[in-house]
């Protein structure tokens, strides 16, 4: 197993018990609920927040609650992203979801609560004051109306408008709706340092969009039994997508030339940042 596979397996598992130890005390549906939101997942985001903060001289204790505060507010987004007024899906991870296995009300309070429980999550890594202060602004900037809510708005509106979006405009949607959080996560090692987040945000934005065409492909090329969800969804509701907008190829070859972007962008880590490249070469390689 690599060094990228092993982090990211500590990373999913350790925001896990982070989220589980949160809700010690709870019991009942919404709290059940929480927990299966949270399972299956890759757990990317945590890594990106364990490893950036390694890179700054974090440590992993002290960044620890900021991994889980940003894989709780993932479920959360993904657990409303799949209601019937939103997606209407019925499989994420390759389980039903939330609101499938639960009802509607019980998916929509777990998904309330786990985004206050990011939140909750993040007021206590241990950093300094400022620098705390900053996770939790930028943290509610990335996830509302300038970024994921945003993003999430403008993809519900061109589903029903007359004009498919732009090459442009697909990309200022994704940026919000998908590479918001990755941003916060990749930049979270560096504001919990108090250090510059250029160079990571620049990673971040690139990693953001190679993922959303790496999942756009995914629909494309992939089954539902290894994706973990179902595919064909946006081409059948006619959606602009990086395959419809670049052509299967053209999409591959741009997810590829925003990897070797993304790593060239670390050459002020060195050596260092050896894993987050594996993790950008991992982005487009995925098979779910």
């Amino acid at each position: 197993m690599g060094q990228f596979q092993q982090a990211l397996g500590a990373a999913g598992t350790l925001a896990a018990a982070q989220i589980a130890q949160a809700l010690e005390g709870t019991c009942g549906p919404i709290r059940d609920a929480m927990i299966y939101a949270t399972q299956g997942g890759k757990g990317l985001r945590a890594f990106l927040v364990l490893e950036t903060a390694r890179l700054h001289g974090v440590d992993v204790d002290a960044a620890a609650p900021a991994a889980g505060a940003i894989e709780a507010l993932h479920a959360y987004s993904l657990v409303h992203d799949d209601l019937p007024c939103m997606d209407d899906d019925d499989l994420r991870r390759g389980q039903p979801t939330v609101h499938r296995k639960w009802d509607e009300a019980t998916a929509v309070l777990a998904g309330d609560a786990l985004q206050t429980l990011a939140f909750e999550l993040v007021a206590q890594t241990q950093c300094a004051d400022a620098a705390r202060l900053s996770l939790i602004s930028t943290l509610a900037q990335a996830s509302g109306i300038r970024g994921m809510v945003g993003g999430q708005a403008l993809d519900i509106a061109a589903e029903t408008a007359d004009v498919p979006l732009t090459l442009e405009q697909t990309k200022t949607l994704q940026a919000g709706k998908t590479g918001a959080l990755i941003e916060w996560a990749a930049t979270a090692g560096a504001r919990m340092a108090q250090d510059d987040t250029s160079a990571l945000g620049q990673y971040a934005r690139d990693l953001g969009l190679a993922f959303q065409i790496a999942d756009d492909i995914l629909d494309v090329e992939g089954d539902a039994a290894t994706v973990g969800k179902a595919v064909g969804k946006d081409a059948d509701a006619g959606k602009a997508t990086f395959v419809s907008l670049l052509g299967l190829d053209g999409a591959k070859r741009e997810a590829q030339e925003l990897v070797t972007s993304a790593c060239d962008v670390l050459h002020g880590y060195g050596a260092e940042a050896d894993t987050l490249r594996e993790a950008a070469r991992f982005v487009i390689a995925r098979k779910s």
